[in-house]
């Protein structure tokens, strides 16, 4: 599972050095995988024994364990209650997923983001305390009909339901036109944050750079206005 396009990570507290992930499956090994390249210490919980060897073999945490997260005492006896931040990714199993979710919050934990399979898990997970819930399968979703309907956007970035940062290809448009002359702004109500060209950024460009189809415009603005770029 590729985490770059969702919002996951806005929900975790980029102050933490530290986290926990609770459930070894595809989204909790691509959580660890993630953090631990990012430069955290990760330890990576999973009742699997199999599930624990493998992240261990695969180096995608610092440490690992075996333990049964519904038992407050396995939890409690780990010092996963020490963690400020820890990341239930039981899915899959939603009376596990919301007995741990309810354990992490009665055990003192400040922050507990959890992974819901439906609308109604996520209600009952925000219930027993969850701070944040995150719904991979439906964001991945909506990522995958944009990516087939607006294939010229090639990542983006959502900062809330109605604005996004984006990373496009230049269309033909553009070719050849400054960004003065393509007047962004009015048009589509987005900034123009960097130029990519030949692997070389720009970062906040004049508006006299005179853009190249094919090459990368970053820009920020509202959805309403990147929707209408003809990429």
């Amino acid at each position: 599972m590729n985490l770059n396009s969702l919002n996951f990570f806005k929900n975790l507290r980029t102050g933490n050095r530290q986290y926990a992930v609770i459930g070894l499956g595809r989204f909790g090994r691509a959580v660890c995988m993630t953090l631990h390249n990012l430069g955290y210490e990760v330890l990576g919980i999973d009742t699997n024994e199999r599930q624990v060897d493998q992240a261990i073999a695969d180096e995608i945490a610092a440490h690992a364990l075996q333990l049964d997260s519904t038992q407050p005492a396995a939890l409690q006896e780990a010092g996963i209650f020490e963690f400020d931040t820890v990341i239930v990714a039981i899915g899959n199993y939603v009376q596990e997923s919301i007995i741990t979710t309810l354990n992490l919050k009665e055990g003192g934990v400040p922050h507990v983001v959890a992974k819901a399979s439906s609308e109604v898990h996520g209600k009952l997970l925000q219930r027993v305390g969850a701070d944040h819930v995150v719904f991979p399968e439906h964001e991945m979703g909506c990522e995958l009909a944009r990516s087939l309907t607006r294939p010229g956007i090639l990542d983006r970035f959502e900062l809330d339901p109605d604005h996004s940062i984006v990373e496009v290809v230049v269309p033909k448009e553009f070719d050849g036109k400054s960004i003065l002359e393509l007047d962004l702004r009015s048009r589509y109500g987005v900034n123009v944050l960097a130029v990519c060209h030949n692997d070389r950024f720009e970062i906040n460009p004049t508006p006299n750079v005179r853009l190249v189809k094919g090459a990368i415009l970053i820009v920020v603005g509202s959805n309403q206005g990147i929707n209408q770029l003809p990429v």
